[in-house]
Parts: C-alpha cells; sequence; structure tokens
C-alpha cells in the first residue's frame, strides 16, 4: 500500500475523495429465510417473557446490563423503554417457524459521517442459541449496515470475561481489535471489554461465507448444517 504523504511529509490515511455521509438506520423490518428482524415493541413483550423464562435460572443475563424481568409487568417496561430509543436502535428476531419473538439486538453508537455503527445489547433466549436464527440475525444487520447503508464499519464489543461472545464475534468473521482496561462497572463488577469490527473490504468474503452456511445445500437430513462457517471464511488478516 502507497503511503500518502501531505505537503509537510506527513502521512495520512488513504484519501475518499467523493465521501458522504450515510443514511441513519430506520425502524424497518429485515426478512431472512429463518427469521425476520422487526423494530421492538411492546407486542413482543409477552413472547420475550416466556422466552426468557423458558428455562429456570439467570445464567443468559450473567453479562447483560440488567437482571432477567420477573414479571410480566417489568418485562413490559423494559421493552416499551427499549421501542422508544433511537440509539440504541432495536430489533426484536422473529423466528418463521413459530411467529414469535426469541430474543433482541440492537444497532448502537450510530455514526453516519463516519459510517460507523455498532450491533449490539444482544440478548439471544434459549430458543435462539446455537440455532441458526442466530446466526441469521446478525447477518441480516449486517448486510442492512454495510450492504443497504454502505458503511464503512460495524463493531462488536464484548465483556473480555463472556466467552460465548467472544466465540460468536469470531465464528461470524469479526476481527479482534484489542481491549479497553476497565471500561465498564457492570452490576458491581469492573469490566475489561474486547473490541471486534468488520469493514466494507472485508464484507464481501464474510458474507458469501454466512450466505454459504445458511443454504438448505448445507443442511443434512436433520437440519444441521453439514460444514461449519469457519470452513466457509476467508482468511483474516493480522492487524497488530
Amino acid at each position: 500500500m502507497t503511503t500518502v504523504l501531505n505537503q509537510y511529509g506527513q502521512a495520512l490515511g488513504n484519501p475518499l475523495p467523493n465521501w458522504q455521509p450515510r443514511a441513519t438506520p430506520q425502524k424497518i423490518a429485515l426478512k431472512g429465510n429463518y427469521c425476520q428482524l422487526e423494530p421492538i415493541d411492546i407486542k413482543h413483550s409477552q413472547d420475550l417473557f416466556y422466552a426468557w423464562h423458558s428455562i429456570d435460572d439467570d445464567r443468559d443475563w450473567t453479562y447483560f446490563h440488567i437482571k432477567r424481568p420477573i414479571t410480566t409487568k417489568q418485562c413490559d417496561y423494559y421493552i416499551a423503554s427499549l421501542a422508544a430509543s433511537k440509539d440504541p436502535l432495536f430489533y426484536a428476531v422473529i423466528s418463521h417457524f413459530s411467529k414469535k419473538a426469541i430474543g433482541f439486538l440492537a444497532l448502537q453508537r450510530i455514526d453516519p459521517d463516519n459510517g460507523a455503527v455498532e450491533i449490539g445489547w444482544i440478548n439471544w433466549s434459549p430458543m435462539m442459541k446455537r440455532t441458526v436464527y442466530s446466526t441469521e440475525a446478525i447477518f441480516l444487520l449486517l448486510s442492512y449496515v454495510l450492504d443497504t447503508l454502505q458503511y464503512r464499519r460495524c463493531a462488536w464489543k464484548c465483556d473480555s470475561l463472556h466467552q460465548s461472545a467472544i466465540n460468536a464475534a469470531e465464528r461470524l468473521g469479526f476481527q479482534y481489535e484489542g481491549i479497553f482496561r476497565q471500561m465498564q462497572v457492570s452490576k458491581g463488577h469492573s469490566r475489561d471489554v474486547r473490541w471486534y469490527s468488520i469493514i466494507d473490504n472485508e464484507w464481501s468474503g464474510i458474507r458469501q461465507a454466512i450466505q454459504l452456511w445458511l443454504n438448505p445445500d448445507n443442511l443434512d437430513e436433520s437440519g444441521k448444517q453439514k460444514r461449519k462457517l469457519t470452513e466457509f471464511m476467508p482468511p483474516k488478516v493480522n492487524i497488530s
């Protein structure tokens, strides 16, 4: 790569002569083959409450910012607050099979001027974990921001001790960027945060890999994927 220098001999980033600020993500439905994302609404509250309470403990909420709602009224209040937010911008994950909400996620730190955004607030019920829904839900948001809106960067951050989130980010092709030490206090505990990202020139190969993994041709007779997503992924570039 050729280094760009200004008139003082100082190095600059690559020129973007035609750059224009991107559009702001909107509250629209994003449809996939197995699930769809809908702007979160109070109508999703009952489904989510029962999905979250399909197990008897709070293990899925250890790394989340709040505790699991314990009553439907508490859940209604929480979902209403998410629906009113513009940044983060929340989407419910709707299963095409059950027609019910089974989790949610959001776009946050939305920065149209720089074409940068973050996927966060990922809250999967037990009905989503290790299923095609979880992969397709992330894919739908990635495609929306990187293909439709043509953002340059999509980030993902997680607790440095949340191993399942780390595994998910790396499996989906996000590039590890580093750790922000003592970035947050969560439920009375210090939290170091790991940062990941996908940038626009990496997305084509990742998009193709996820599409191949989601394709019905990759399903066996029991409906399970024949090949792992990592088998389709392009090699990562070392950015250290």
